[in-house]
């Protein structure tokens, strides 16, 4: 049996009355073409774009800074400007790692693994506070500070704001690898 069902002529000759004493239109235009949207987000993409702008200077020279539970490290060359937006948290994250109840071993296997896959430009790192560890102090938050400074795809990272975890958690600009 066929899907489609038969137009009979009592119908034909009822549409043919209907449009009777109209014209067809002619029209010569083809519909506008249409591209498909994009897959990859543009915000990140501009996120992107902008740090690249602002990432090198030769005026900043500190190394690193810390102050009282903050960690702060920004590698030569990275401009007051790119710092400032990475402290205010004003770049989209990317990827995220959470290390909390990790052992030591398991954290730097796990932040070692995290850089060398993502291809992310700035991203957070959860590495806590330390109240769940021995003697209320932060084990993971010493030994990430370290880690991530050994890194030459790490540009410049930061105690995130309280609202992303506060200084339990980091933002970490990285290298652009495309």
């Amino acid at each position: 049996m066929s899907r489609h069902k038969k137009i009979s002529n009592d119908e034909i000759a009822l549409f043919q009355e209907a449009v009777k004493g109209t014209r067809r239109l002619r029209q010569d235009k083809r519909p506008p073409y249409r591209r498909a949207l994009s897959t990859r987000p543009r915000q990140r993409l501009l996120d992107d774009q902008q740090v690249m702008q602002d990432a090198f200077s030769d005026g900043w020279h500190p190394s690193e800074m810390e102050t009282g539970e903050e960690l702060l490290f920004v590698r030569n060359g990275i401009q007051h400007t790119v710092m400032r937006k990475l402290r205010r948290g004003q770049y989209s994250i990317g990827a995220e790692l959470d290390l909390h109840g990790m052992t030591v071993r398991e954290a730097r296997q796990a932040l070692s693994d995290f850089l060398r896959t993502t291809h992310h430009r700035c991203v957070r790192i959860i590495h806590g506070k330390g109240h769940g560890s021995y003697q209320k102090q932060p084990i993971l938050k010493g030994k990430v500070n370290n880690w991530l400074q050994q890194r030459n795809e790490v540009l410049a990272f930061c105690s995130a704001l309280p609202v992303d975890g506060g200084t339990g958690a980091l933002y970490v600009l990285l290298k652009n690898r495309r």
